[in-house]
């Protein structure tokens, strides 16, 4: 699934491409994703230009005077921008055509993502957005909030960190690869982090999404970006998707375990359970 880095990485792309190119038509070629695209978009967009594309957590704003457009990717979903229509394939459910004959388009194989419209100036207050927790790049993710709200949680950490209710955007790949430069075992009760602990995590946190972002997020199998291209963070990764080969710092074989439903890849010798 993309993760944040992976969403920052697309909008970086498509911004300065999309943001201000006026809407032509929108094609809804499917209709059926994870909830239905709702079917008023070609005349609520035609005609209209959208005055920005943002991020929050792992979903793109496109923001129009009358509203805005919300996409998620789900699971396999892709935004990718066309010089010149092409003819739809079998897994291209919406097309953005533009009146200069670009277009963007959504594709999505598995149809868990989704494209919605929210009336209005104000899409924070979307159901799905409207309880989210705070960036993990921004000024309120701090080793003080981290510290209140995980005190006498007896959570996982890593469990903890995947929350979207605690802080936005921190994956599996993230989580995994923070709580490993952090020495921290992915089972240690959140609440057993002392203030400094909080304040290590969260600057490594953001110090792993950073780098992510500047490599243009993690492809294992179809990520890409809206211009096609693939994400190289891959080749950075210390533990995530390892399991059985040396720790790159002290040798041992890393280990997989199930935590919370997800799989938690960490150094037996090197992450300390707290």
């Amino acid at each position: 699934m993309p993760e944040l880095p992976e969403v920052e990485t697309v909008r970086n792309g498509l911004a300065n491409i999309i943001v201000g190119t006026e809407v032509a038509t929108v094609h809804i070629h499917q209709p059926r994703l994870r909830y239905p695209v709702p079917k008023e978009l070609p005349q609520l967009l035609a005609g209209s230009s959208a005055t920005a594309l943002e991020r929050r957590a792992k979903y793109l704003l496109w923001s129009f005077g009358a509203g805005t457009v919300l996409f998620h990717l789900g699971m396999s979903g892709r935004l990718c921008w066309q010089e010149r229509v092409a003819t739809p394939g079998k897994h291209d459910h919406v097309d953005f055509v533009f009146s200069d004959g670009s277009c963007l388009r959504f594709n999505d194989p598995r149809r868990f993502g989704l494209v919605l419209w929210h009336p209005g100036d104000d899409p924070q207050r979307h159901r799905l957005l409207s309880r989210l927790g705070p960036e993990p790049l921004g000024a309120d993710f701090s080793a003080a909030y981290l510290f209140e709200v995980s005190r006498n949680s007896r959570r996982a950490i890593k469990t903890f960190l995947m929350d979207s209710h605690i802080v936005v955007g921190v994956g599996n790949i993230y989580a995994n690869e923070a709580l490993f430069k952090a020495g921290i075992h992915p089972r240690s009760r959140a609440g057993h982090l002392s203030l400094q602990q909080c304040g290590q995590l969260v600057a490594i946190v953001q110090q792993v999404l950073r780098a992510a972002i500047a490599a243009g997020g993690t492809t294992l199998q179809d990520f890409v970006n809206g211009h096609g291209d693939p994400g190289y963070f891959q080749q950075q990764l210390f533990v995530y998707g390892r399991t059985g080969q040396p720790c790159l710092r002290c040798g041992t074989a890393l280990r997989c375990e199930r935590i919370g439903q997800r799989s938690a890849f960490f150094c037996p010798c090197c992450q300390r359970l707290l």
